[in-house]
């Protein structure tokens, strides 16, 4: 039963990265909480798993995204320093391409005009000094020595572990079918297990959250992604001390990886790995020989000394919005539901403040956190 007796003060629906992290940061303000996850905490069926994920300060997305992820980095050092989990590793970030290309130049705009510590390499000199490359000639790349990984899993339990320390109840394998608002200007969330009513609500449930919103129609769509993990011939060159996380832009396409941590190979993936929009309840969650040799390929390409024997393949999803820019707001005709979506293949490393900005929306209906450029009406046009 709710700790007040008679409803809680909020509702998280979705106790993934996103889900975690406000669960947190609500209780944390002294808040009765409950989350809601349909899967395991943590669990592989949505976005918040792959044992690593990249968080790199040069952001060529946008530059706007700055002082999110600063802030972001010393959410997750708090929550390392707090639970004592290996929550954040830093190894150096490299984003390459041409030198005209959006990687490389949007890295650099974004690291000159926030003043952030980098250095401008060129191909030859990123493979001297980090002999796992191979990157072609007259590419240019932008190392930055602050730029690693996050682990999502140990991120996912350490926000629960905080946030039920604080006095949230988390419940896993409790589907949700519905909700509704209710005459007092709260919700009433209906699941498998029972009815639960709430002052407000957020809804961070991924690749679902089209289906909890009318207003997110069209707007935050699932697509099918694919993971590959490919055992090098060296795996020292390979490691994280030696080998630092990247993103990639090549005529086959946008790509990023990461080094050898927890699973005996290198990382790969990309971006939008072969365009399929699927629906979260019912597509191919068992990868096959055309991904691999999408990632095998690229990998034997740019990073041969990686190109040994399969690993470990995983399918995640991305929810892509339309401009794939995040998706922080609350709802149009709802003001008591704060919604986070359409991450768009790059939210997972914003998680920590995400989580913080979805708190100040749910209980405030604004932040302070500048995130204008997220809004829903931006699609109004």
């Amino acid at each position: 039963m709710p700790p007040t007796g008679d409803r809680y003060d909020v509702v998280v629906i979705g106790v993934g990265g996103m889900g975690s992290a406000t669960a947190f940061h609500l209780a944390d303000r002294g808040l009765d909480v409950l989350g809601l996850e349909r899967y395991d905490v943590p669990h592989t069926m949505g976005s918040s798993h792959g044992i690593t994920r990249i968080i790199r300060r040069a952001y060529y997305e946008h530059p706007s995204y700055i002082p999110l992820i600063e802030r972001a980095y010393d959410l997750w050092d708090d929550l390392a320093d707090e639970t004592g989990r290996g929550v954040i590793h830093r190894t150096g970030s490299i984003d390459a391409g041409p030198e005209d290309n959006i990687v490389f130049e949007g890295s650099l705009r974004s690291c000159e005009e926030h003043d952030i510590p980098h250095e401008v390499l060129t191909s030859e000199e990123v493979t001297e000094r980090f002999p796992g490359y191979d990157l072609p000639e007259g590419y240019r790349a932008l190392y930055q020595p602050d730029g690693g990984f996050v682990v999502p899993e140990q991120a996912i339990v350490g926000h629960v572990e905080t946030a039920q320390a604080a006095g949230a109840e988390v419940r896993a394998r409790e589907r949700v079918l519905e909700w509704e608002p209710t005459p007092d200007g709260g919700v009433r969330v209906e699941t498998d297990r029972g009815t639960y009513d709430a002052e407000k609500m957020v809804l961070a449930a991924g690749a679902w959250n089209g289906k909890f919103a009318d207003a997110l129609e069209g707007l935050a769509v699932p697509e099918r992604q694919v993971l590959g993990w490919f055992q090098p011939e060296r795996p020292s060159t390979f490691e994280p001390e030696n080998f630092p996380v990247w993103n990639l832009k090549v005529p086959e396409g946008r790509f990023y990886g990461l080094p050898i941590y927890d699973v005996p190979g290198f990382k790969i993936g990309k971006y939008h790995h072969r365009d399929e929009r699927v629906d979260p309840d019912d597509y191919d969650t068992e990868p096959g020989l055309e991904d691999e040799r999408l990632l095998r390929e690229v990998t034997a390409n740019y990073f041969p000394e990686a190109a040994g024997p399969t690993m470990r393949l995983a399918t995640c999803m991305f929810t892509n919005s339309p401009d794939e820019h995040f998706i922080l707001d609350t709802l149009p005709d709802h003001p008591q539901v704060a919604v986070g979506a359409g991450f768009s293949g790059h939210g997972f490393k914003f998680a920590s403040v995400i989580g913080e900005i979805l708190a100040d929306l749910a209980v405030d209906g604004e932040t302070d956190h500048p995130i204008d450029m997220f809004r829903l009406d931006r699609f109004d046009d």
